[in-house]
């Protein structure tokens, strides 16, 4: 991908609904707080509401789904004051995916709607990770997945969501990485109501794993790196999902996933 564009930010100073409180924020524990103010800060991150990237994906997941070259390369919009996502351009130049928590659709770029689906977890009852998907399917998973993964760690901000320190992770013989469990509310969409986020030192994100419930509780080992500071926010711009072998590390046999940001805006 080569070295990102300089990314351009407009600053709106505004506190973002969905955040902790002072009184709440108070409350998280020592961990969770370090990550998020190695990330830019809550301050920092109440003055934006949305962030904008180049998405390029690849990784065998696509084409095992049936649905390969879909999202290659799109350009990805997160709300970051409530559950909104959206990819375009999505198979046409002029349509574009619209997720929400309790809904998904597919719509041109003036808003109107081609198709949609209500209630949209539900309908991936039964799967498991060789069923394959249609177009509202692969707009719902895209859009729950980039949403947490933008928000990342600042969602750990989020009312109902629940964290606790465990065991650290010995990654290599001179790595080892502190370990947050944690818990999401059924408000928020994604992978899996528990997961497990990995931060260096620093408390910089470098792994997390979930169970990705949507296709029958299939594992990943979660990879993040290359992180880059954007208007203040510090955000991973390469991830890398591998299988998790029986001792935790990953196969890197088998690359599931892989994202690369860049173009990325905060407004």
């Amino acid at each position: 991908m080569g070295r990102l564009p300089r990314a351009i930010a407009h600053v709106r100073r505004a506190r973002v609904p969905g955040l902790l409180t002072d009184s709440r924020e108070n409350m998280m524990n020592d961990l969770a707080r370090l990550a998020i103010a190695a990330h830019g800060g809550l301050d920092t991150w109440r003055q934006f509401s949305r962030v904008t990237a180049r998405l390029v994906n690849g990784g065998a997941l696509w084409h095992l789904k049936g649905v390969p070259g879909v999202l290659d390369d799109v350009h990805v919009t997160a709300d970051l004051r409530r559950p909104w996502a959206s990819h375009a351009p999505f198979r046409q130049p002029d349509l574009r995916t619209a997720f929400t928590p309790d809904r998904v659709a597919i719509e041109r770029i003036d808003g109107t709607v081609i198709e949609e689906r209500r209630d949209p977890r539900a309908a991936f009852a039964g799967h498991t990770l060789e069923t394959p998907w249609d177009d509202l399917h692969l707009a719902y998973f895209a859009g729950y997945a980039m949403w947490t993964y933008l928000t990342t760690p600042f969602v750990l901000a989020w009312p109902g969501v629940t964290s606790d320190e465990v065991a650290p992770w010995q990654e290599d013989a001179r790595t080892e990485w502190r370990r947050l469990r944690v818990t999401f509310p059924e408000t928020i969409a994604t992978h899996s109501r528990e997961q497990t986020f990995y931060f260096d030192r620093e408390g910089l994100l470098q792994r997390q794993d979930y169970a990705v419930d949507v296709m029958g509780g299939t594992t990943a080992a979660h990879y993040v790196s290359r992180h880059e500071t954007i208007a203040g926010i510090v955000v991973p711009t390469r991830r890398l999902v591998y299988p998790p072998l029986a001792d935790n590390r990953p196969d890197q046999a088998l690359l599931v996933v892989s994202i690369d940001l860049s173009d990325i805006a905060f407004t």
